[in-house]
């Protein structure tokens, strides 16, 4: 998929680097810093084709500048598919071009192409310049999100 010279794509072998890099900066962003063991365990999904976590990167001129997960999961309130997007990111210096957009259009399609559902996301309150994205693509809900933290 390519729009505004975007270009959306899943994630390769070859992308291990430069994903990490990402991952690690929307760590940052969020606050929270991932070691090895989490980076490892991600891009082992990502490569996994019989996982439900999914990723899409985003290119311009041959740099990948943004990635979203994905991943499908059964939908209880209408007994079908369901989509939760985990994870979106730009690089920095991209943002304001079209990549979130181009990301989110993306994972859209590739849950309407593989039994539609509803996709979901979280984002931060504060993160507005994302809401404002966001706000534009999909219904704002009234939901409230609560974590409880489970000991193995």
């Amino acid at each position: 998929m390519s729009a505004s010279g975007i270009t959306i794509r899943p994630a390769s072998p070859s992308d291990a680097q430069r994903w990490r890099e990402l991952f690690t900066a929307y760590g940052v962003f969020y606050e929270t810093a991932f070691d090895e063991r989490v980076l490892d365990g991600v891009w082992a999904w990502i490569l996994d084709p019989e996982h439900p976590v999914t990723a899409f990167l985003a290119e311009t001129d041959g740099a990948v500048v943004g990635f979203a997960h994905m991943r499908s999961h059964p939908d209880t309130f209408v007994a079908g598919p369901g989509w939760f997007l985990d994870d979106l990111f730009a690089d920095p210096s991209h943002r304001g071009s079209g990549v979130g957009t181009a990301l989110l259009e993306a994972v859209a399609a590739h849950a309407a192409e593989n039994g539609g559902g509803t996709l979901r996301w979280i984002t931060a309150a504060d993160n507005e310049r994302a809401q404002h994205v966001y706000d534009r693509l999909a219904t704002r809900t009234t939901w409230v999100t609560y974590e409880k933290e489970t000991s193995r």
